[in-house]
């Protein structure tokens, strides 16, 4: 959970008795518990809306393997750039254009330029 180990939180409730005063501290800590009810509500509403949605393919899904943090992009480029292309269909291969004898003849391919633009 974000880093929190209970070291951490005590500390944080110290420098929260400090600042904001043990008089008005039950007060925020009431609010805290609140707001951190609704927010927990809204992630269950969401995630009951999203397995309504979705179906039973919900339940299925591997979470972790969506997870951005996990994607590395030289990875992914190195995986990408050494992947066998057997998969890829053949390409179909080019014949070497030849001179029309005639200029008129249209059986014959239309010559190439490689110097024009």
């Amino acid at each position: 959970m974000l880093g929190l180990t209970f070291d951490k939180l005590l500390l944080i409730g110290i420098v929260a008795v400090f600042v904001v005063g043990p008089q008005r501290l039950p007060h925020y800590a009431s609010q805290l518990a609140r707001i951190v009810k609704r927010v927990r509500g809204f992630a269950d509403d969401a995630k009951d809306r999203m397995r309504e949605e979705m179906g039973p393919d919900f339940d299925d899904l591997d979470w972790k393997k969506l997870d951005p943090r996990q994607y590395d992009p030289r990875r992914i480029i190195r995986e990408a750039l050494l992947d066998d292309d057997d998969d890829e269909p053949a390409r179909p291969r080019v014949k070497p254009v030849s001179r029309a004898s005639e200029p008129g003849d249209p059986a014959a391919a239309t010559p190439f330029d490689s110097e024009s633009t």
